[in-house]
């Protein structure tokens, strides 16, 4: 039965129950940098390649002090690449023309995902597979590599814009390689798509696929086969992401509702003008159930309260249909005081929805659109996080179906008194070669609490940062260091022998 919205509002004021108090160790804390026309990074096509890695790092520095955990890096917007691609240009909106490389050069890929790992933060890259230009391309071609140049065949004008035919095998194939490519030679964390498959539908035009459907579609319903043609494509990038390296997670993130229960009695309570199954030709219910992805992430773009789509509602609805999947929500940065809904002007309006995630088990994080949006906070939503719900340091969750085996505990870590701090340092060459991240919990005094509590979580670093330096001490007082190492999963190892230190050095004393 869904809570009314009024009620749970209340709930949360009456007993005034802060989202820290609920966050758990391990959530997903995900934010989305879109590059397609220029939404996040760069900032402008026209920056130097020192501008643009000096803007992705302090965009990633905000997210770790806002307590995030991975990034989701648009690598493929449109039939191009923000990576050295031997198959298709580099993007226009890189460095201004489509194929040309940066200069000097450097691989976007390849620096973010270092400077991820650097912040023990996942990187996820997100693929958009069948948008091919946001031009009509026989009216502005595209570069020599880009697919519409060498197949116009595969390609449908719609709108204003060009998308692959999803229901040709050859495009199919194509896209599945250029996927599997960026899989063999990078070290992501995972691959992403997001909600476009098809189109979304345009008043008064038909998605111009009649002679792939006459040729391909058998006695299948156009409506049906469309869908066929995206399960078969969701479900061999899940097998195939899998064979080429087992431990990549597979993630889709896709329009907030299935479908509407007017379509479907089981479907949502919602009113939404189009909907993933219906429009999209996204079955997503159904990849949940056959396995096919490893997590989902609805674009819950709503605000609570909202009448035709309620955020409550998809809460409650995606909870009893993600199959075991881990799900994480998608929140709307964009919206904050910058909507016709009133209740955008509520700052309280991301907190209410992180605190609702947390009150259903099946919900295991969220994912912020977009990245911009933490350094711009809006009605303050980045210090409310900072202070209140990301108050604490968490890991992403574990996926116990794709590797459960934790590394082997650390040695003896070394803690040493100086004028900044006590400096906390590991040998990193003594770690175990599966170890890829560096957990450290402080306790007063010798008293060893709970490692299950995130507030005594000081840090979670790459394994080859060898240090780090609490600052959080005082002159003589006696503090406790546990530490564990992290898998690339984040399966966590045994704690390492407690080292217990007294500051000796005289410093600036935290007020």
């Amino acid at each position: 039965m869904r809570f009314p919205t009024f009620l749970f509002l209340f709930t949360l004021l009456y007993f005034s129950l802060p989202a820290q108090d609920l966050a758990p160790k391990r959530e997903m804390r995900a934010a989305w940098i879109a590059t397609v026309k220029n939404i996040d990074w760069p900032s402008s096509p026209n920056l130097s390649t020192a501008q643009q890695q000096a803007e992705l790092l302090e965009m990633l520095d905000t997210f770790k002090a806002n307590g995030l955990n991975a990034v989701v890096f648009q690598v493929r917007p449109a039939g191009d690449a923000f990576y050295d691609s031997p198959i298709e240009p580099w993007s226009e909106w890189l460095t201004g023309k489509q194929g040309k490389a940066p200069a000097p050069y450097y691989d976007p890929l390849a620096f973010i995902i270092e400077a991820c790992h650097d912040r023990a933060m996942e990187l996820h890259a997100w693929f958009n597979p069948f948008r091919a230009a946001l031009v009509r391309t026989s009216q502005i071609p595209q570069d020599y590599k880009h697919a519409s140049t060498n197949h116009p065949e595969w390609m449908r004008e719609y709108g204003d814009r060009t998308y692959f035919d999803p229901g040709i095998p050859e495009v199919q194939e194509f896209v599945t390689q250029v996927i599997l490519d960026v899989v063999r030679r990078y070290d992501i964390d995972a691959v992403h798509f997001d909600d476009y498959f098809y189109p979304y539908r345009i008043p008064n035009e038909v998605f111009p696929d009649s002679l792939s459907y006459y040729n391909y579609g058998g006695l299948l319903p156009r409506d049906v086969w469309r869908r066929s043609n995206v399960d078969q494509f969701v479900e061999r990038m899940h097998r195939e992401i899998k064979v080429v390296k087992p431990w990549v997670k597979f993630g889709i993130s896709p329009f907030g509702v299935w479908r509407n229960f007017d379509k479907d009695m089981t479907g949502s309570a919602t009113q939404a003008g189009q909907t993933s199954y219906d429009d999209l030709f996204a079955d997503v219910r159904k990849w949940a159930a056959e396995g096919w992805m490893d997590y989902l992430a609805p674009q819950a773009y709503f605000s609570i309260g909202f009448g035709p789509v309620d955020y409550q509602e998809l809460v409650d609805w995606w909870s009893r249909n993600s199959y075991g999947r881990h799900l994480y929500f998608g929140h709307s940065l964009y919206k904050i005081d910058n909507n016709r809904d009133p209740n955008w002007a509520d700052p309280n309006q991301i907190p209410y929805q992180i605190s609702l995630n947390r009150q259903y088990r099946e919900i295991r994080g969220s994912m912020f659109f977009s990245g911009k949006w933490f350094k711009m906070n809006p009605l303050g939503v980045s210090d409310s996080l900072q202070k209140g719900a990301y108050r604490h340091l968490a890991f992403p969750p574990q996926m116990r179906w794709l590797d459960r085996e934790p590394p082997e505990r650390p040695i003896r870590p070394k803690v040493k008194s100086s004028k900044q701090g006590l400096i906390v340092r590991w040998d990193t060459a003594a770690l175990s070669e599966d170890a890829a991240y560096i957990a450290i919990y402080k306790f007063p005094k010798k008293e060893v609490g709970s490692r299950e509590n995130p507030a005594n979580m000081i840090a979670v670093v790459g394994k080859n940062q060898g240090e780090i330096i609490d600052p959080d001490t005082r002159f003589l007082k006696r503090y406790s260091y546990v530490f564990t190492t992290l898998d690339r999963l984040y399966n966590e190892s045994d704690a390492a022998k407690t080292v217990t230190k007294r500051r000796w050095s005289w410093g600036k004393r935290k007020k």
